[in-house]
């Protein structure tokens, strides 16, 4: 097995200049090495098969040069021997060194506990407080100085809310409820609430609704049901509901009584939000809204019945604040129905707002929400404590 061809190879490369003669091992020059690639590269050494020869001339040296041949085959000559050996040695164990099977890993450090979250009220409340008061601005102007421009103030309104739910329907199910009849017939609705009281309004609706039904026949037959049931359902919920409203302004103090609806309403939902926001911990109905709690609801209802106390006595005429708590617990009980009706749309439909026309609100729709289904019961109830005036 003392071959000497093992030992020493052929000539074919360089282990450094030239001028130093050739040394074992190099790789040949071909189509992947050159000549002066040749020269760059260091060879692997050739292991001999005799007898090892000990390089360092001491009998200690054997394991030191065996472990070179078994690290990194291509490291500066620089380096120090115990370097190599202290490398190796921490790679490659003694044999007969135990070793440790599966290591358990160390335990995590101790984390620190996270810092409580400010609650977040989740909407602009700059940009919602600005348009509040804009609103409130235009409402009341029109409410004290011009009847009839309140009036149009609540058409507009119905107009935008009909085009906000129609286009929503009509993006997230498919469903094309007839914006024309709906818009016309929904302005008409409101003023003639106003002109003829109830009976008017009931006449409006149920022409509104037959113009629904005719409008859709010039359209293909498929789908024809869902379209004509939504528009009937758009021109009940939006324009029919606020048609008390209008209802309420034709009593001889009637601007007085509407003043009184929108002031309950917006404190029912100022006291659910800033209590519930504030001590909020049970969910009211979670499938359905799940911001909304029970804390919140009794804060709708002790700020509804407190607003509610002041306005009957100082506002309405022959009223008693009595009344007023009544007034304002009935109030407090629908304005959060109607949110929650609307919530139940909106998840149906997959959306957050139906709209984005009011900054920090959404659309009119979700201002709508709870005054809607709120003004059928306030009239109502004026006139059954006050009469229709």
């Amino acid at each position: 097995m003392n071959d000497s061809s093992w030992a020493t190879p052929p000539h074919t490369g360089y282990w450094g200049p030239s001028d130093q003669g050739p040394v074992q091992g190099a790789a040949p020059a071909g189509p992947a090495y050159d000549a002066h690639d040749a020269q760059h590269t260091r060879p692997m050494p050739i292991v001999p098969d005799g007898p090892a020869v000990p390089r360092y001339g001491d009998d200690q040296d054997d394991d030191r040069g065996a472990a070179r041949l078994s690290g990194p085959l291509f490291r500066d000559e620089t380096f120090r021997d115990d370097t190599f050996r202290d490398e190796t040695a921490s790679a490659q164990p003694h044999p007969g060194a135990p070793q440790k099977q599966n290591p358990e890993p160390m335990p995590d450090a101790p984390q620190p506990a996270p810092a409580p979250q400010k609650k977040s009220a989740g909407r602009d409340l700059g940009a919602a407080i600005g348009v509040g008061v804009g609103l409130g601005v235009v409402i009341i102007a029109s409410l004290f100085f011009v009847k009839a421009a309140f009036v149009g103030v609540i058409a507009v309104a119905v107009v935008v809310g009909l085009w906000e739910l129609t286009k929503r329907l009509e993006e997230r199910k498919g469903i094309k409820a007839p914006l024309v009849p709906l818009a016309l017939g929904g302005a008409a609705m409101v003023v003639a609430g106003y002109v003829r009281g109830a009976e008017g309004a009931w006449v409006a609706m149920a022409l509104t609704a037959l113009a629904v039904l005719v409008w859709r026949m010039t359209e293909p037959p498929e789908g024809y049901l869902k379209d004509v049931t939504a528009g009937v359902f758009a021109a009940f919920y939006v324009p029919f509901l606020a048609t008390f409203v209008a209802m309420m302004l034709t009593a001889e103090d009637g601007a007085a009584r509407v003043l009184t609806f929108l002031l309950l309403t917006v404190v029912s939902d100022t006291g659910a939000y800033a209590v519930g926001w504030r001590f909020g911990s049970h969910k009211l109905a979670p499938r359905i809204s799940p911001g909304k709690t029970r804390e919140g609801l009794v804060g709708a209802v002790a700020f509804a019945m407190a607003a509610g106390a002041l306005c009957m006595e100082f506002l309405i005429d022959d009223g008693t604040w009595w009344q007023g708590l009544l007034l304002g617990l009935a109030v407090a009980a629908s304005a959060t129905l109607g949110d929650l009706g609307e919530s139940m749309i909106k998840r149906d439909l997959g959306i957050k707002d139906m709209g984005t026309l009011l900054p920090g609100h959404g659309g009119i729709m979700d201002r709508l929400d709870s005054l809607l289904p709120t003004a059928p019961v306030v009239w109502l109830l004026l006139v059954l404590f006050v009469g229709s005036g």
